[in-house]
């Protein structure tokens, strides 16, 4: 039927065209008039036909598609980049005075007490120049009670007592001085802590250019990252994150703590800084992180990426269900896309609640097909 229709508008053409040269611009005009007028009454007739035929047709296959109901969800889009993990308390213990290593008192890997004595330099000249002070401060101590007793009865100069005491006063500083120094040749532990290296033998020589032990506390660690300005609108103190270190499989939602306010001219990034507990100390300083910032997040309409089409005109649009005249067709809504993530997408315009998202099949319809539905799916 259809060819058949195709051959008579051929051949009203040709009439047409063989009379073309024999009007006037008047005659055509209305030739073409009566010739469109004849192209749609026939067209129209065409239709109705392929209506009749669609419903008589018992044998025509249709597509078979399922369906997607489509809701309103929570959507969040993330920023991902690298960080860093860091301790504040990782530091490598320096001597204040130089020495030669005496004895170590502790061993790689053991928990110790803030205060607690990890290396001894020798101190043995300082020891003994304590000694010789002490001698010295008790003649002094036993010079000045005498002088101090005979200037409260009147006797003897007053030269003398300030003079006894004066003596006493500068050996008890010389030797509070000396137990100063001797305290500093113990390097001794700032905090609580484990000792992860011990860098000096005994007997040999340190200054306090040279570190002598490392000393780490991982109960708090933090993670430090650069992020381009670009985020700086949406980097927020409190944006949540997840912190993802692939090393040792573990994950742990977090938040910004920190935001810095310098831009690094050589990158164009400024640092964030997100603390995180680490009672189990399994993240290590300069372990690496995969961070997931959040940038933006809203309830509304999403639906997988793989059901977006594309047309000729770069619409973007999905394909829907409408039933009429107790018809299943297939409807085109073009949509506009907000964002995109993890194969998902957040539609801003085109869907509604409760629409009937064509799912599997969307890629083999076309707008104004009759389709079935059905729950299982197989081409």
């Amino acid at each position: 039927m259809k060819n058949i229709l195709l051959l008579f508008i051929a051949t009203i053409f040709l009439i047409s065209c063989s009379e073309v040269e024999k009007t006037s611009l008047d005659e055509l005009t209305t030739q073409k008039t009566s010739i469109l007028n004849k192209i749609d009454s026939l067209n129209q007739e065409l239709k109705t036909i392929e209506s009749q035929i669609s419903k008589l047709d018992t044998l025509k296959k249709y597509h078979i598609v399922t369906l997607l109901p489509v809701k309103n969800e929570n959507f969040k889009h993330y920023i991902e980049i690298q960080g860093v993990a860091q301790a504040d308390k990782n530091i490598e213990v320096r001597p204040e005075l130089g020495g030669t290593v005496k004895a170590i008192y502790v061993k790689e890997g053991q928990q110790v007490s803030a205060g607690q004595t990890l290396i001894q330099l020798d101190d043995a000249s300082i020891q003994n120049s304590i000694s010789e002070l002490n001698t010295q401060l008790e003649l002094a101590k036993t010079t000045f009670d005498r002088q101090e007793r005979l200037w409260n009865q009147k006797i003897g100069s007053e030269m003398q007592y300030l003079q006894a005491k004066a003596q006493k006063e500068g050996l008890e500083n010389s030797l509070t001085s000396l137990k100063t120094q001797a305290k500093k040749m113990k390097i001794t532990a700032p905090f609580n802590g484990i000792v992860d290296e011990i860098f000096p033998k005994i007997g040999e020589l340190t200054s306090p250019q040279t570190a002598t032990v490392r000393l780490l506390n991982l109960d708090n660690v933090y993670i430090e990252a650069d992020i381009t300005e670009t985020y700086l609108s949406v980097i927020k103190i409190g944006t949540q994150t997840i912190l993802n270190f692939p090393s040792i499989n573990k994950e742990i939602e977090s938040e910004i703590s920190q935001i810095g306010n310098f831009i690094n001219p050589d990158n164009r990034s400024f640092k964030t800084r997100i603390n995180i507990s680490n009672k189990d100390h399994s993240i290590k300083p300069n372990l690496l992180a995969d961070l997931k910032i959040v940038d933006f997040a809203a309830n509304g309409i999403v639906i997988p990426s793989t059901l977006v089409q594309k047309d000729q005109n770069g619409n973007t649009y999905v394909f829907t269900l409408k039933t009429e005249n107790g018809e299943t067709t297939v409807a085109k809504n073009l949509i506009s896309i907000e964002k995109e993530y993890n194969n998902e997408v957040f539609i801003s315009k085109g869907l509604q609640e409760n629409d009937s998202l064509i799912n599997k099949g969307a890629r083999i319809v076309k707008e104004g097909d009759i389709v079935k539905v059905s729950d299982k799916f197989n081409l």
